[in-house]
């Protein structure tokens, strides 16, 4: 086997075990359940990683590395304003959403935050880390809505940056619980005014 046949195995592992333990939580979800899904036999698994939080971390670095890039990406598209940015980018996903048939949860952090943030340190940190850096773009972008007029100047855009990326995170989880797009419709609600300069 190649280098990439490794790799690809090991990408694979990663990206249907995330979907497992997103639907099931780490808890719920058997490193059995995890190959199966993968369709490779339980050695390969523990060839490539270490152990079940191994896994959830270099699945959480997998699944939110391009989704980071993609957000920064989006808040940093100079043919928008700084404030249409970021409303046309949640936008974008609370429409993914309620165009849903069955609505289903895809926030693989949040699944893992409830249930992992406290019993494993290094799964805490990783989760901390990724949401830290979700802010950091956003916070960016709110600069430059401030520096262009969008926002008022005594806007404090490091508390705005995590009080939004927060809120995003419980709404989620409303839509989780709730099974409808409520939430989410009010959060856009809510972040349009906030965004009112």
């Amino acid at each position: 086997m190649n280098a990439n046949q490794r790799l690809d195995k090991r990408d694979l592992i990663l990206a249907k075990g995330a979907e497992v333990m997103t639907r099931r939580g780490y808890h719920g979800a058997g490193v059995q359940e995890i190959v199966q899904a993968a369709g490779v036999p339980k050695g390969s698994f523990y060839h490539y990683f270490a152990s079940k939080e191994d896994f959830a971390l270099q699945a959480l670095q997998q699944v939110y590395g391009p989704r980071l890039q993609r957000y920064a990406q989006a808040l940093d598209n100079p043919a928008l304003s700084p404030r249409t940015r970021i409303v046309d980018y949640y936008g974008e996903l609370v429409e993914h959403f309620a165009r849903q048939e069955k609505l289903e949860y895809h926030c693989f952090i949040g699944s893992l935050s409830f249930e992992m943030a406290e019993l494993s340190p290094a799964l805490g940190a990783e989760i901390d880390a990724i949401l830290q850096r979700s802010a950091d773009i956003l916070q960016a972008c709110l600069e430059q809505a401030q520096a262009g007029g969008e926002l008022a100047t005594d806007e404090d855009c490091r508390s705005l940056a995590s009080f939004i990326t927060s809120a995003w995170q419980g709404a989620l989880t409303r839509l989780k619980v709730a099974s409808n797009t409520r939430a989410l419709a009010d959060f856009m609600q809510r972040l349009q005014l906030l965004l009112r300069a």
